[in-house]
């Protein structure tokens, strides 16, 4: 057989594998095209639902203390933000039904207030009429609560207060820790660095716990309605936690939705700090988009204001650092 030869079989065995590969490639490439998308959805819904959270409460500080972080929640509005905006992002804000098959990807949304935490999950209840009642409801406040073995107790906020009760004098202490640790026989209060790492834990713990409650409930509930997924709480980053913790934000888990040959597993963590943050400018430098800080001194004419950096970059602006 001639070289010429050799080369066209060697060619037509080499074919199919070729067009699969080809095929894979473009089949990954899809997925993670589509992965990026449900990734940036996801990140603005959070994002929105932060900035209503508080968006209205800033002259409803109960600060007793002076804590920015200690607000009012508007709740009602956070989430109404979150589902108006993972539509949009989905591509099926007119579309009722979509929206309620979206609906069934989201085992639990968490709002990180100030002195407790609530999870916005679905339950199951007999109505008035006997029958079954199924939609997400707001759970009970949970506080960020914490007992040591001489059954002293406190309850932890995103800050230095507490409200401790101290088990020999059986008295009650409300205040910062810098504050009232004198007052008090609890060891707990008396080392800072301590109490910070008890904080931090007690708050990260108790929102885990409850989450991988509510998760496995939720299980159960759309189990029966032929849901055969099983979700559960995702493995998320020290870091991640730490920072859903430092100021009131908004959680949210979206899974099990199928992309391809795999589905799609994620979270998304929005703190109102963002509001604290200096604007973010939107304008054109000649032909560019570009952004920078309001404090930067740039005079390009303004198109767009953003609340964070990485919202900006999702609208094609490019950044611009200060001089």
């Amino acid at each position: 057989m001639k070289w010429i030869e050799w080369a066209i079989v060697g060619a037509l065995l080499f074919l199919p594998f070729a067009t699969i590969n080809r095929i894979e490639t473009d089949a990954l490439r899809r997925t993670l095209l589509t992965e990026l998308r449900y990734d940036a959805a996801l990140d603005a819904a959070v994002d929105d639902a932060a900035s209503q959270l508080i968006g209205n409460a800033r002259q409803q500080l109960e600060a007793q203390y002076g804590s920015e972080k200690r607000v009012a929640l508007n709740k009602e509005d956070a989430i109404a933000a979150f589902y108006r905006t993972l539509d949009a992002g989905f591509g099926i804000a007119g579309d009722p039904v979509a929206q309620g098959t979206l609906r069934r990807y989201i085992p639990a949304i968490v709002i990180v207030g100030y002195d407790g935490f609530y999870v916005y999950s679905e339950h199951e209840w007999t109505g008035a009429d006997g029958k079954a009642v199924m939609r997400p409801v707001w759970g009970a406040k949970k506080p960020y609560a914490y007992a040591d073995a001489a059954g002293n107790s406190l309850s932890f906020t995103l800050d230095q207060e507490v409200l401790a009760y101290d088990a020999a004098s059986g008295s009650w202490h409300e205040g910062l820790r810098q504050d009232i640790r004198q007052q008090t026989s609890i060891p707990l209060l008396q080392d800072a660095e301590q109490f910070e790492q008890v904080r931090r834990s007690t708050i990260v713990r108790a929102i885990q716990d409850e989450l991988a409650y509510r998760i496995n409930q939720y299980n159960e509930t759309v189990s029966r309605s032929g849901f055969s997924y099983v979700f559960t709480l995702p493995l998320i980053p020290d870091e991640d936690w730490s920072n859903s913790i430092d100021d009131v934000g908004v959680m949210a888990f979206l899974q099990g939705i199928p992309i391809g040959a795999k589905v799609y597993n994620s979270y998304a963590l929005g703190g109102s700090r963002v509001l604290k943050q200096e604007a973010i400018t939107g304008a054109r430098k000649g032909a560019m988009k570009v952004y920078f800080r309001s404090s930067c001194g740039y005079h390009y004419p303004p198109e767009e204001v953003f609340a964070s950096e990485q919202a900006a970059a999702r609208k094609g602006y490019m950044p611009l650092p200060c001089p």
